[in-house]
């Protein structure tokens, strides 16, 4: 196990999941990420939502975070009036995650962001997000898939060169990026798939699919290797 950098990932937090006999709150994380991660050659250690003040201090800790996917950001983070299609709020994990990936910034620890993910890091560089859009989830529940293609010279680029169908389930999307990032890939209605920051002293990338779903371990095994 010696030598397997040791990967954090954000988490739900369940106000009841049920198991067995118990129905607790509990901290979530679908099963399909610590496989993810475990499968790039990482370990996993699950961040459920904590004090923003102790984020800095979590992220020293690690060697690369992973921003999961999960409910729609509270549009008042990007000053943004409430879409009737928006979810519910998530204040604890807009607040956790936020937190952390200002740390990680700050620390520049290599960092992953997985749908939600990639959209909360746009937002936490001043970015803005698109409240609905159609034809990226099939149906409730169902994970569907597209083809994203990749940005010439970007680091995504260099990890997946070619088109690629990819697991997506998502209705919300990039609109103004944030201060710092570049697209490095777009969906076939030019809907930002993949963003970075494009300078050589930093590992952060953002995917608006979901790779925990899906058979290509590129995107994390990438991550794993920046944080070895």
């Amino acid at each position: 196990m010696a030598g397997r950098p040791l990967i954090g990932v954000s988490t739900y937090l369940e106000a009841g999941a049920r198991w067995g006999v118990w129905e607790l709150e509990a901290a979530l994380l679908p099963a399909g990420y610590p496989r993810l991660v475990q499968r790039a050659g990482g370990l996993t250690a699950m961040l459920p939502p904590d004090a923003p003040e102790h984020a800095a201090a979590t992220v020293a800790r690690l060697d690369g975070l992973v921003i999961a996917g999960g409910p729609d950001v509270d549009p008042e983070r990007y000053g943004a009036e409430r879409d009737p299609r928006t979810g519910p709020p998530a204040p604890a994990r807009d607040t956790w995650e936020l937190a952390l990936i200002e740390a990680a910034l700050a620390a520049r620890l290599p960092l992953l962001g997985i749908c939600r993910g990639m959209q909360l890091l746009n937002v936490a560089l001043g970015g803005t997000l698109v409240q609905h859009l159609d034809g990226h989830a099939v149906e409730v529940g169902v994970f569907g898939r597209h083809p994203v293609k990749p940005v010439p010279g970007t680091r995504y680029a260099e990890i997946a060169p070619e088109e690629a169908s990819v697991p997506t389930y998502h209705h919300q999307a990039l609109d103004r990026l944030g201060t710092g990032l570049m697209p490095s890939a777009y969906a076939a209605d030019g809907t930002v798939e993949a963003v970075e920051v494009p300078t050589a002293d930093r590992w952060v990338l953002g995917v608006q699919w979901h790779p925990e779903m899906g058979d290509d371990l590129r995107v994390m095994q990438a991550l794993v290797r920046a944080a070895s």
